[in-house]
């Protein structure tokens, strides 16, 4: 069973820049795109950042100017840097890695925590 291992949450405050990384336990053939996702108190999980093994991303506007993902297929690990952290960027950020031919796997997420 793959497991997707989070870290680098915490508290932080605003204005700062936080770097989160993801690794999979063990390599995911075919793995087409990786992610992270996020979930606030009270709303739904949203995309943050997606990337495609050929180096396509998507971002949302409302963020991109300040996310940068990255990631490495052959070590299934991706990476997301938010900076000019605000409050409503506090949230559980998951991330999120996507097989070519169906499936997908979850890590357990990890806080972030913005304080004004």
């Amino acid at each position: 069973q793959v497991q997707l291992v989070e870290s680098g949450g915490g508290l932080v405050q605003a204005g700062g820049t936080l770097t989160l990384s993801c690794v999979a336990s063990e390599r995911i053939p075919n793995a087409r795109a990786m992610a992270w996702y996020r979930q606030a108190p009270g709303k739904e999980r949203e995309l943050v950042a997606e990337i495609g093994y050929y180096g396509d991303s998507d971002i949302p506007n409302s963020v991109k100017d300040r996310l940068t993902i990255s990631a490495d297929f052959d070590k299934n690990t991706v990476d997301l840097e938010i900076d000019s952290l605000k409050p409503e960027d506090t949230a559980v950020y998951y991330c999120n890695m996507k097989r070519q031919y169906g499936g997908e796997y979850w890590g357990q997420g990890t806080q972030v925590t913005v304080s004004s």
